[in-house]
C-alpha cells in the first residue's frame, strides 16, 4: 500500500469541493481507509508534483442497505481527505 496509485482512489468533484477547490486552495479526495496523513501528502506530491501545505481527513461509516431477504447489507467504510496546496499552485482534475 506505498504506491500513490493505492493510497488515492478518486478524486471528489461535487460542488462543496469545487469551491474550496477555487476559494481556499483545497482539494478532496477519497483515499484508503487505513492511508494516513503523511502517506496521502507524499502521494499527493509524487503523482501530481505540487507541494501540500496541510492534509486533513475524515472517515466515514459505510450505511446499512436493505438486501433481497430481512437482513442486511452494509457499504463499505471509507475515508476523505482534504489536501491544502502551497499558494499559487492548482491541480487541473478535469
Amino acid at each position: 500500500m506505498n504506491e500513490p496509485f493505492d493510497i488515492i482512489e478518486t478524486a471528489s468533484l461535487t460542488e462543496k469541493s469545487s469551491l474550496l477547490s477555487e476559494k481556499q486552495n483545497k482539494y478532496v479526495f477519497r483515499v484508503r481507509p487505513r492511508a494516513n496523513k503523511i502517506q496521502i501528502k507524499q502521494a499527493i506530491e509524487k503523482l501530481f508534483q505540487k507541494k501540500v501545505v496541510n492534509v486533513n481527513t475524515c472517515n466515514y461509516a459505510g450505511k446499512k442497505k436493505r438486501e433481497r431477504r430481512a437482513d442486511f447489507g452494509r457499504k463499505p467504510h471509507w475515508k476523505k481527505a482534504i489536501v491544502t496546496l502551497k499558494e499559487g499552485e492548482k491541480i487541473d482534475l478535469v
